[in-house]
């Protein structure tokens, strides 16, 4: 499916505004997904020092509420999981970073694997980018990628608190 390119103009659209990540999904042509996951990591930074709680909500609310959003944005552009389509990286992001510490170190720890994950779209990331259909098909490879390099990062935790 191939459409339209996204303007700073369908901002003024509240489904375009999130799925475009807030504009990030518009400042760089190629690798619009790294500014989305920037954005992903101000929220967690904003939201990490709440209760485990209120930070489940979030990203509940972002990963099933991205769902229908995304959808929308897909049909509004014509094109399946267009790049500037961000709304799926901020959420996955937020789920790279459960139960890690919440250091420098960590946090650019999770940042790298999980862009190395979402880029590079290994199996069985790339059935699901191919295969889902609308929004579940847009956010459902960036969760996979964010699961995957979560428990990458937990079993390098638990490496180097073994040494």
């Amino acid at each position: 499916m191939t459409g339209r390119e996204p303007t700073w103009g369908d901002l003024r659209s509240p489904v375009m505004f999130l799925a475009l990540g807030f504009g990030s999904g518009l400042l760089f042509r190629r690798g619009a997904g790294t500014a989305g996951t920037v954005v992903g990591v101000l929220l967690y930074m904003l939201i990490e020092p709440t209760s485990d709680q209120i930070y489940a909500a979030v990203v509940g609310l972002l990963v099933v509420g991205g769902i229908p959003i995304c959808g929308a944005a897909t049909k509004r552009l014509g094109h399946h999981d267009h790049p500037a389509i961000v709304l799926d990286e901020i959420a996955a992001f937020m789920i790279v970073m459960v139960g890690l510490p919440a250091t420098p170190a960590w946090v650019l720890a999770g940042f790298g694997m999980f862009r190395l994950f979402d880029i590079n779209k290994p199996w069985p990331i790339s059935v699901l980018d191919k295969k889902l259909p609308g929004g579940l098909g847009v956010m459902a490879d960036d969760v996979l990628a964010a699961l995957l390099a979560c428990g990458t990062l937990h079993v390098a935790r638990m490496v180097l608190a073994a040494l």
